[in-house]
């Protein structure tokens, strides 16, 4: 289980959104130069200012003590610890800091397992939850989303596909196939696939994305499942060690979790429309390669 690390990131009216080194540099990095990096930084600093109607709406009490944003900091490229070991960073972490700014409220981000999030935001420990959470219904019951990019899941396998698994035949039957614990592949997908399976698939569960990925690359996993962002990442950064193997299926979108009937879920559908007006959101999106997941519309509770 991972310890809570308490980050604590600014959010006014100008952002830094400088890149890092490996392995924290933006996936879409062609050239790799840190001039490139500092230009998209830049211009995606320059796109992103407070929206002073918006931070009017703020809670008193929030704008006094900030929003505690709980994430599982192990998902890159959405959020991970940056070469200092301390610094988050990722598309998660840059879109945190610039609902902050646009809000003009400080807001913080603490490093939590993944499945203890949404128990962690019903008892008032954290305002928001954002760590690549799908909106699904079950999860409405406990919590409200605002969406904000939409993801599938991919398969990722050892390089060279030995034992030629594909995502969407009975291939992973007997297989053992590695998940992050609460993710919708371990709660959903596997389970919905065992149904249809003779022999049953070996689910090997970790409380993060670094034990799927070292699972794989080990051989104490055939396979793994993971969200499509996150699955492409770990293939780019493995050495060639991994690949993603097929399509990504089952798309849907990711959300913010937030406490049911909060303040803040409409002030969050509005930041986000603010920051794709502005051009903030795609260039966010954009530094990490991810413009393919930008959605055009921002939902609350998309699944029900």
């Amino acid at each position: 289980m991972s310890a809570l690390r308490p980050l604590v990131l600014l959010g006014s009216a100008t952002l830094l959104l400088a890149g890092c080194a490996d392995p924290s540099q933006p996936a879409d990095s062609s050239s790799g130069t840190s001039s490139a990096a500092s230009s998209a930084a830049s211009a995606a600093t320059a796109a992103i200012a407070k929206n002073t109607a918006l931070a009017a709406k703020v809670p008193a009490a929030l704008k006094a003590s900030g929003i505690t944003i709980a994430s599982d900091v192990s998902y890159p490229p959405m959020d991970f610890f940056a070469a200092d070991n301390k610094t988050v960073v990722g598309a998660e972490a840059d879109l945190d800091k610039a609902l902050g700014t646009v809000l003009g409220v400080k807001v913080t981000i603490v490093n939590v397992p993944f499945d203890s999030i949404l128990p962690g935001l019903q008892s008032g420990k954290y305002q928001l939850g954002i760590s690549s959470f799908t909106d699904t219904a079950e999860r409405e019951k406990v919590v409200d989303f605002v969406t904000y990019f939409d993801a599938g899941t991919s398969l990722l396998v050892p390089a060279g596909n030995p034992k030629a698994l594909k995502p969407g035949d009975d291939s992973l039957c007997g297989r053992t196939v590695a998940v992050a614990k609460g993710s919708t592949q371990a709660l959903v997908d596997l389970p919905a696939r065992a149904k249809t399976c003779k022999t049953p698939i070996k689910v090997s569960t970790f409380p993060d994305g670094t034990g799927v990925n070292l699972a794989v690359t080990s051989g104490r996993a055939d396979a793994a499942l993971a969200d499509s962002p996150v699955a492409a990442y770990a293939a780019k950064q493995s050495g060639g060690k991994l690949e993603v193997t097929g399509d990504s299926y089952g798309n849907a979108p990711f959300g913010i979790a937030v406490p049911k009937n909060s303040e803040l879920t409409g002030l969050l559908k509005s930041a986000l429309e603010d920051l794709k007006a502005s051009g903030g959101y795609e260039q966010v999106l954009a530094k990490w390669g991810l413009q393919s997941g930008a959605l055009d519309k921002f939902e609350i509770n998309a699944a029900s």
